[in-house]
Protein backbone atom coordinates (compact mmCIF):
# COMPACT_ATOMS: atom_id res chain seq x y z
CA UNK A 1 0.00 0.00 0.00
CA UNK A 2 2.27 2.73 0.90
CA UNK A 3 3.78 2.99 -3.22
CA UNK A 4 1.16 3.53 -4.37
CA UNK A 5 -0.65 7.24 -4.99
CA UNK A 6 -2.41 10.12 -3.08
CA UNK A 7 -5.29 11.14 -4.53
CA UNK A 8 -6.52 14.74 -4.33
CA UNK A 9 -9.33 16.34 -6.18
CA UNK A 10 -10.79 19.85 -6.35
CA UNK A 11 -13.68 21.50 -8.62
CA UNK A 12 -10.75 23.25 -10.27
CA UNK A 13 -7.31 23.81 -10.20
CA UNK A 14 -6.94 25.63 -6.84
CA UNK A 15 -6.57 22.69 -4.95
CA UNK A 16 -3.04 22.49 -6.73
CA UNK A 17 -1.74 24.92 -4.03
CA UNK A 18 -2.51 21.78 -1.52
CA UNK A 19 -0.88 19.74 -4.26
CA UNK A 20 2.35 21.81 -4.29
CA UNK A 21 2.39 22.02 -0.28
CA UNK A 22 1.66 17.82 -0.21
CA UNK A 23 4.96 17.51 -2.55
CA UNK A 24 7.09 19.80 -0.91
CA UNK A 25 6.52 18.05 2.47
CA UNK A 26 6.24 14.65 1.31
CA UNK A 27 8.81 14.73 -1.97
CA UNK A 28 8.53 10.64 -2.04
CA UNK A 29 4.64 10.99 -2.09
CA UNK A 30 3.14 10.33 -6.03
CA UNK A 31 0.11 12.47 -6.66
CA UNK A 32 -2.54 12.07 -8.48
CA UNK A 33 -4.86 15.70 -8.79
CA UNK A 34 -8.37 15.68 -10.80
CA UNK A 35 -9.96 19.19 -10.83
CA UNK A 36 -13.21 19.36 -12.27
CA UNK A 37 -12.67 21.97 -14.36
CA UNK A 38 -16.05 21.22 -16.36
CA UNK A 39 -18.46 21.69 -13.00
CA UNK A 40 -16.91 24.58 -11.51
CA UNK A 41 -17.14 26.77 -9.38
CA UNK A 42 -19.13 24.53 -6.96
CA UNK A 43 -19.55 27.39 -4.89
CA UNK A 44 -22.53 27.92 -6.66
CA UNK A 45 -23.98 24.57 -6.82
CA UNK A 46 -26.55 22.97 -5.15
CA UNK A 47 -25.41 20.50 -2.37
CA UNK A 48 -26.90 17.26 -3.74
CA UNK A 49 -24.79 18.09 -7.15
CA UNK A 50 -21.69 18.26 -5.32
CA UNK A 51 -22.00 15.21 -3.38
CA UNK A 52 -22.73 13.33 -6.88
CA UNK A 53 -19.44 15.19 -8.73
CA UNK A 54 -17.15 13.79 -4.99
CA UNK A 55 -18.56 10.59 -4.99
CA UNK A 56 -17.74 9.75 -8.78
CA UNK A 57 -14.48 11.63 -8.49
CA UNK A 58 -13.22 10.10 -5.49
CA UNK A 59 -14.55 6.27 -7.11
CA UNK A 60 -12.24 7.55 -10.41
CA UNK A 61 -9.42 7.81 -7.50
CA UNK A 62 -10.15 4.57 -5.86
CA UNK A 63 -10.63 2.09 -8.12
CA UNK A 64 -9.29 3.44 -11.23
CA UNK A 65 -6.09 4.96 -9.97
CA UNK A 66 -5.88 2.73 -6.39
CA UNK A 67 -4.79 5.61 -4.50
CA UNK A 68 -4.30 4.85 -1.26
CA UNK A 69 -5.84 8.13 0.54
CA UNK A 70 -7.98 10.78 -1.05
CA UNK A 71 -7.24 14.49 0.09
CA UNK A 72 -10.55 16.68 -0.64
CA UNK A 73 -8.65 19.99 -1.88
CA UNK A 74 -11.49 22.49 -2.37
CA UNK A 75 -13.11 24.01 0.88
CA UNK A 76 -16.83 23.71 -0.65
CA UNK A 77 -16.83 19.64 -1.43
CA UNK A 78 -15.46 19.63 1.90
CA UNK A 79 -18.51 21.48 3.32
CA UNK A 80 -20.41 19.70 1.66
CA UNK A 81 -18.93 15.94 0.85
CA UNK A 82 -16.88 15.19 3.35
CA UNK A 83 -19.03 13.35 5.70
CA UNK A 84 -20.50 11.29 3.02
CA UNK A 85 -17.55 10.24 1.10
CA UNK A 86 -15.43 9.41 4.89
CA UNK A 87 -18.20 6.86 5.40
CA UNK A 88 -18.90 5.66 2.61
CA UNK A 89 -15.13 4.42 2.47
CA UNK A 90 -14.92 4.14 6.45
CA UNK A 91 -12.20 0.75 7.15
CA UNK A 92 -11.02 1.43 3.21
CA UNK A 93 -8.75 4.47 3.17
CA UNK A 94 -8.45 7.56 5.14
CA UNK A 95 -10.01 10.36 3.42
CA UNK A 96 -8.90 13.91 4.15
CA UNK A 97 -10.72 17.35 4.18
CA UNK A 98 -9.04 21.18 3.94
CA UNK A 99 -11.29 22.11 6.89
CA UNK A 100 -10.84 20.24 9.96
CA UNK A 101 -6.34 20.83 10.09
CA UNK A 102 -7.70 24.17 10.06
CA UNK A 103 -10.32 24.19 12.69
CA UNK A 104 -7.56 22.31 14.84
CA UNK A 105 -4.85 24.96 14.79
CA UNK A 106 -7.12 28.01 15.27
CA UNK A 107 -8.74 25.61 18.54
CA UNK A 108 -5.00 25.50 20.06
CA UNK A 109 -3.94 29.42 19.51
CA UNK A 110 -4.78 30.41 22.62
CA UNK A 111 -4.65 34.07 21.25
CA UNK A 112 -7.36 33.93 19.13
CA UNK A 113 -10.75 35.64 20.73
CA UNK A 114 -12.11 36.88 16.78
CA UNK A 115 -12.05 35.39 13.75
CA UNK A 116 -13.29 35.98 10.40
CA UNK A 117 -13.95 33.84 7.47
CA UNK A 118 -14.17 34.21 3.50
CA UNK A 119 -14.99 31.68 1.40
CA UNK A 120 -17.97 30.52 -1.35
CA UNK A 121 -21.23 31.08 -0.71
CA UNK A 122 -22.19 27.40 -0.05
CA UNK A 123 -19.55 27.21 1.82
CA UNK A 124 -20.28 29.43 4.23
CA UNK A 125 -23.92 28.85 3.79
CA UNK A 126 -22.91 25.32 5.27
CA UNK A 127 -22.28 26.62 8.21
CA UNK A 128 -19.61 24.06 8.39
CA UNK A 129 -16.54 26.23 9.99
CA UNK A 130 -19.15 28.47 12.70
CA UNK A 131 -20.17 25.30 14.20
CA UNK A 132 -16.84 23.54 14.28
CA UNK A 133 -15.86 26.43 15.92
CA UNK A 134 -18.49 27.16 18.20
CA UNK A 135 -18.82 23.22 19.16
CA UNK A 136 -14.85 23.31 20.15
CA UNK A 137 -13.98 26.48 21.50
CA UNK A 138 -17.51 28.53 22.11
CA UNK A 139 -15.74 31.68 23.40
CA UNK A 140 -14.20 32.35 20.24
CA UNK A 141 -16.42 34.81 18.08
CA UNK A 142 -16.57 34.22 14.25
CA UNK A 143 -17.60 36.82 11.42
CA UNK A 144 -18.24 35.36 7.72
CA UNK A 145 -18.66 36.50 4.54
CA UNK A 146 -19.03 35.06 1.25
CA UNK A 147 -16.48 36.34 -1.54
CA UNK A 148 -17.85 35.26 -4.83
CA UNK A 149 -15.76 37.94 -6.82
CA UNK A 150 -12.80 36.14 -6.06
CA UNK A 151 -12.11 32.72 -7.34
CA UNK A 152 -12.96 34.09 -10.84
CA UNK A 153 -10.89 37.06 -10.46
CA UNK A 154 -7.50 34.67 -9.56
CA UNK A 155 -8.69 32.06 -12.02
CA UNK A 156 -8.26 35.02 -14.79
CA UNK A 157 -5.02 36.19 -13.43
CA UNK A 158 -5.78 39.07 -11.46
CA UNK A 159 -3.19 39.18 -8.27
CA UNK A 160 -0.81 41.35 -7.49
CA UNK A 161 -2.43 44.33 -9.41
CA UNK A 162 -5.18 47.51 -9.09
CA UNK A 163 -8.23 45.27 -9.33
CA UNK A 164 -7.18 42.75 -7.39
CA UNK A 165 -6.38 45.39 -4.50
CA UNK A 166 -10.01 47.24 -5.42
CA UNK A 167 -12.11 43.66 -4.73
CA UNK A 168 -10.08 42.39 -1.54
CA UNK A 169 -10.24 45.93 0.11
CA UNK A 170 -13.85 46.29 -0.85
CA UNK A 171 -14.99 42.80 0.94
CA UNK A 172 -12.15 43.20 3.77
CA UNK A 173 -13.58 46.74 4.96
CA UNK A 174 -16.37 44.96 6.09
CA UNK A 175 -17.31 46.49 9.81
CA UNK A 176 -17.79 42.59 10.86
CA UNK A 177 -14.33 42.25 10.77
CA UNK A 178 -13.22 44.99 12.65
CA UNK A 179 -10.88 44.09 15.26
CA UNK A 180 -10.13 40.09 14.16
CA UNK A 181 -7.15 38.66 15.73
CA UNK A 182 -7.16 35.92 12.36
CA UNK A 183 -8.57 34.83 8.94
CA UNK A 184 -9.48 31.87 7.66
CA UNK A 185 -8.48 31.83 3.69
CA UNK A 186 -11.61 28.90 3.27
CA UNK A 187 -10.88 28.60 -0.78
CA UNK A 188 -7.62 27.04 -1.97
CA UNK A 189 -7.17 29.71 -4.63
CA UNK A 190 -6.80 32.35 -1.78
CA UNK A 191 -3.23 31.24 -1.48
CA UNK A 192 -2.40 33.22 -4.41
CA UNK A 193 -3.46 36.63 -2.89
CA UNK A 194 -2.74 35.91 0.60
CA UNK A 195 -0.03 38.47 0.32
CA UNK A 196 -2.17 40.74 -0.47
CA UNK A 197 -4.69 40.02 2.20
CA UNK A 198 -1.70 40.39 4.40
CA UNK A 199 -0.49 43.72 3.29
CA UNK A 200 -4.23 44.85 3.82
CA UNK A 201 -4.05 43.99 7.88
CA UNK A 202 -0.56 45.05 7.89
CA UNK A 203 0.04 41.98 8.74
CA UNK A 204 -1.47 42.29 11.98
CA UNK A 205 -3.93 39.91 12.02
CA UNK A 206 -3.14 35.65 11.66
CA UNK A 207 -3.89 34.14 8.34
CA UNK A 208 -5.08 29.96 7.97
CA UNK A 209 -5.20 28.86 4.84
CA UNK A 210 -5.08 24.42 4.28
CA UNK A 211 -1.63 24.01 2.35
CA UNK A 212 1.17 23.70 5.09
CA UNK A 213 -1.48 23.03 7.73
CA UNK A 214 -2.90 20.21 5.73
CA UNK A 215 0.27 18.61 4.13
CA UNK A 216 1.49 18.11 8.31
CA UNK A 217 -2.48 16.90 9.27
CA UNK A 218 -2.04 14.39 6.22
CA UNK A 219 1.55 12.95 6.95
CA UNK A 220 0.48 12.24 10.29
CA UNK A 221 -1.98 10.21 9.17
CA UNK A 222 0.20 8.34 6.49
CA UNK A 223 2.93 7.84 9.63
CA UNK A 224 0.08 6.58 11.79
CA UNK A 225 -1.52 4.08 9.35
CA UNK A 226 2.32 3.12 8.15
CA UNK A 227 0.92 4.55 4.55
CA UNK A 228 4.56 6.89 4.12
CA UNK A 229 6.61 5.99 0.97
CA UNK A 230 10.51 5.94 1.32
CA UNK A 231 10.92 6.36 -2.25
CA UNK A 232 9.43 7.49 -5.12
CA UNK A 233 7.84 4.68 -7.47
CA UNK A 234 5.77 6.56 -10.02
CA UNK A 235 5.61 10.49 -11.58
CA UNK A 236 2.91 12.76 -10.24
CA UNK A 237 -0.13 12.77 -12.71
CA UNK A 238 -2.39 15.74 -13.35
CA UNK A 239 -6.07 15.69 -14.99
CA UNK A 240 -8.64 17.92 -15.27
CA UNK A 241 -12.51 17.40 -16.99
CA UNK A 242 -11.67 20.34 -19.62
CA UNK A 243 -8.80 21.93 -20.77
CA UNK A 244 -8.56 25.40 -21.98
CA UNK A 245 -5.31 27.18 -22.83
CA UNK A 246 -6.54 29.68 -20.42
CA UNK A 247 -7.21 26.93 -17.54
CA UNK A 248 -2.73 25.62 -18.36
CA UNK A 249 -1.27 28.84 -18.11
CA UNK A 250 -3.77 29.48 -14.69
CA UNK A 251 -2.66 26.03 -13.41
CA UNK A 252 0.76 26.78 -13.70
CA UNK A 253 0.76 29.80 -11.55
CA UNK A 254 -0.85 27.23 -9.07
CA UNK A 255 1.66 24.86 -8.91
CA UNK A 256 4.58 25.44 -10.98
CA UNK A 257 5.85 25.74 -15.18
CA UNK A 258 6.64 22.19 -14.84
CA UNK A 259 3.03 21.00 -14.65
CA UNK A 260 0.69 19.70 -17.74
CA UNK A 261 -2.96 19.11 -17.46
CA UNK A 262 -4.34 16.10 -18.90
CA UNK A 263 -7.74 15.65 -20.09
CA UNK A 264 -10.01 13.12 -18.55
CA UNK A 265 -13.75 11.79 -18.71
CA UNK A 266 -15.10 10.11 -15.52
Amino acid sequence: MNKETIGIFDSGIGGLTVANAISRLLPNEALIYFGDTAHLPYGDKSESLIKTFSLNIANFLIEKQNCKAIVIACNTASAVAYEHLRDKHKGNIPIINVIDPIIEAIVKDETIKKVGLIATQTTINSGVYQEKIKRRKPEVDISVLATPLLVPMIEEGFAHDNISHAVIENYLQNPEFKNIDALILGCTHYILIKDEINDYFKAKVKLFDSTDILAEKLKGILENENLLSTTKKQEDKFYASDITKDFQKSARRFYGNSLELKPITI
